[in-house]
């Protein structure tokens, strides 16, 4: 078929293209057809060649088996006695005719159409009918399980099946952050570095590898001086750190601890805040682009959520702006990127959650106005892995689940869940089967909560007694499926099991605590030259207990400061104050003195002062006397 189909091909190629039109286009191919392919006869000419190749290797088979037969008859007729021979030649002529036989039958039920296709069948299938539409044979089959084997599997079964028996919560470790609240967590892709922040504005390093049983940070920072920490996460690419703090200016920090770059602050006098280069108010929160490297936003109490660039700290990328439906200004508390980042979600003041595309940033591309009440602050909304759902912590003691792909209503809300931090979060299991979030109690009230929801029905199937103080951070890494979890006492806790969680706390867990060296004394050392010229002579070293007896003979050194003087001259209201008691009378003391021998100032003012004339004082009597008449005759 293939070559009619080329030679009729050639046939009306040779009538067909036009000499004249082919030098017009400018190649000579022009006009021709091009070749057909029969894709049917080319199938079935694979066909035939795979069944004639398995013919072969079957006979092939079938003649290397005969071989082996044969001898081992040989060898067990040198064995046997010679009366037994014949009987094993009658049956193997036997099983050989019948094999011939069945090779035969076999042969021509090939050749009637049942062709074999793909590789020989095994010796021992030889001879017994195959059927390869109902199942395919494949090795041989396992042993039959027993009763105790079969229970296993169905209770394995059952903990795929429940989300619960994935939480890895049969061990912890706790890592001492300091006395304040842990209010920030983050945790490189990796998983190898965990970061920690808190009210008392220190950030600090834990290296998972590096640590022993002790749970040290090996470096602690106050990267922003006196703010208090809200916000920590490592970029996409894990090499920096995103740094949200009180301020109005974010910190990106590399994974050391050193300044990358710092957003620059905004001019709080203009009215338009699209108009100002960066934010002029205290930031809530930040979050770093998950495909983008180098992108992340903040959002502020300046009313708007804005997106920078790494390389470009002098003035963000671009500016959204959160309204009521009435067209007024609301402050957004929290703002996350969605998992492909197309999606900017923020959460308001006002109880409404608002999203945008990354690229449009005048209208919000939905807006729901009362997703929690409103006045309370909303701390957090993130994405699920599949992208569909946006699960948000109100401030209302409340967590909701919401379709994005119809954010009309919340699909679940679940109430009864206290929180008393702006920062209290949530967070998918990796699975996206589960969702977590902290419960926050009064000091002495209790303890704090984890709690975990089921997605698909939103019942609380768990819970995890943490601490005696609040739940503010939880995080679920999915590389290492463990949980860390930031508390309200300084604290922050890794929860992990050994058979269903990878590296991390596992880590540093089997190392042995290392042992605390002796403080050792920094002595010079003395080098002994008797015949050295006194001046390169070192002098004697003294121990310290000799040189105090010396310095206590010493009478300046040894003078005790004197106290202050507690009398009349220490509450003096002109504010007099120090030994002197009467600074007036201290100072007249030495008059005479100055008066009798005028030695410092008197001298320079002699050939120009006045003589000094002081006016008489009249006693009572004399000034009676010395009224007038006028006077006296009114008294």
């Amino acid at each position: 078929m293939e070559r009619s189909g080329a030679s009729e091909a050639t046939g009306s190629d040779a009538s067909g293209p036009d000499p004249q039109l082919a030098v017009t286009m400018g190649f000579t191919g022009f006009g021709k057809k091009a070749r057909t392919f029969d894709l049917e006869a080319m199938f079935e000419q694979t066909r035939r060649t795979a069944v004639e190749r398995s013919r072969k290797t079957l006979e092939a088979r079938e003649k290397e088996e005969e071989m082996s037969r044969e001898k081992e008859l040989r060898q067990n007729e040198d064995i046997e006695p010679t009366s037994s021979r014949s009987n094993v030649v009658r049956d193997c002529s036997k099983s050989s005719s019948r094999d011939t036989s069945s090779s035969e039958s076999e042969e021509s039920s090939d050749s009637s159409g049942d062709e074999l296709i793909g590789p020989p069948l095994p010796p021992k299938m030889v001879g017994k009918p195959v059927n390869f539409m109902d199942e395919d044979i494949l090795g041989t089959l396992p042993p039959p399980l027993n009763e105790e084997e079969e229970a296993e599997e169905e209770e394995e079964e059952e903990e795929e099946e429940n989300p619960v028996h994935k939480i890895p919560d049969s061990h912890e470790i706790t890592l001492k952050h300091g006395t304040k609240t842990v209010s920030a967590l983050g945790l490189d892709p990796s998983g190898a570095r965990l970061v920690t922040g808190g009210y008392d504005y220190d950030v600090k390093f834990w290296d998972f590898a590096g640590m022993d049983a002790s749970f040290k940070a090996f470096r602690s920072l106050q990267p922003c001086e006196c703010h208090q920490i809200k916000s920590l996460q490592y970029s996409n690419t894990g090499d920096m750190i995103l740094v949200v703090s009180g301020s109005s200016q974010a910190k990106v920090i590399d994974r050391d601890g050193f300044e990358v770059m710092e957003c620059i602050k905004g001019d709080q006098y203009i009215v338009d805040m699209a108009n100002t280069k960066g934010h002029t108010a205290m930031l809530h929160t930040g979050s770093w682009h998950p495909k983008i490297k180098g992108e992340f936003m903040t959002c502020s109490n300046d009313a708007t959520v804005r997106t920078w660039e790494v390389e470009n700290p002098k003035k963000q990328k671009s500016v959204f702006k959160p309204r009521t439906m009435q067209g007024k200004k609301v402050i957004p508390t929290t703002c996350t990127y969605s998992r492909d980042g197309n999606l900017i979600a923020a959460a308001c003041q006002n109880g409404s959650i608002q999203i945008w595309d990354r690229n449009l940033t005048v209208h919000p591309k939905f807006h729901y106005k009362q997703a929690h009440d409103s006045g309370t602050d909303t701390s957090c909304v993130t994405f699920s892995y599949d992208g569909n759902v946006l699960a948000s912590r109100g401030g209302d003691d409340s967590l909701k689940l919401w379709d994005i792909r119809q954010f009309n209503k919340p699909l679940f809300s679940a109430s009864g869940l206290p929180t008393m931090f702006p920062m209290t979060d949530c967070c998918f299991s990796p699975d996206d089967k589960l969702i977590v979030t902290g419960t926050s109690v009064q000091r002495g009230c209790g303890s704090g909560k984890l709690v975990f929801f089921e997605r698909r029905t939103f019942q609380r199937v768990y819970e995890i007694d943490i601490t005696d103080a609040s739940v503010v951070r939880c995080l679920w890494h999915p590389k290492l499926n463990q949980i860390m979890v930031g508390t309200g006492n300084g604290l922050a806790k890794v929860y992990y099991d050994p058979n269903k969680s990878q590296r991390g706390a596992k880590l540093c867990v089997v190392k042995t605590q290392r042992k605390a060296k002796q403080a050792e004394t920094l002595t010079q050392d003395y080098i002994i030259t008797p015949h050295a010229l006194p001046m390169f002579r070192e002098p004697r070293q003294r121990s310290t207990r000799k040189q105090l007896e010396k310095d206590r003979l010493d009478p300046l050194k040894s003078h005790k400061p004197e106290p202050p003087v507690a009398g009349p001259g220490d509450c003096d209201p002109r504010g007099f104050r120090g030994r002197v008691g009467n600074p007036r009378e201290a100072i007249l003391r030495h008059a005479k003195a100055a008066e009798d021998n005028p030695y410092w100032v008197s001298p320079a003012y002699s050939k120009t002062q006045p003589k000094t004339m002081f006016a008489q004082v009249e006693s009572d009597d004399e000034e009676a006397k010395n009224e007038p008449e006028w006077k006296k005759r009114k008294i």
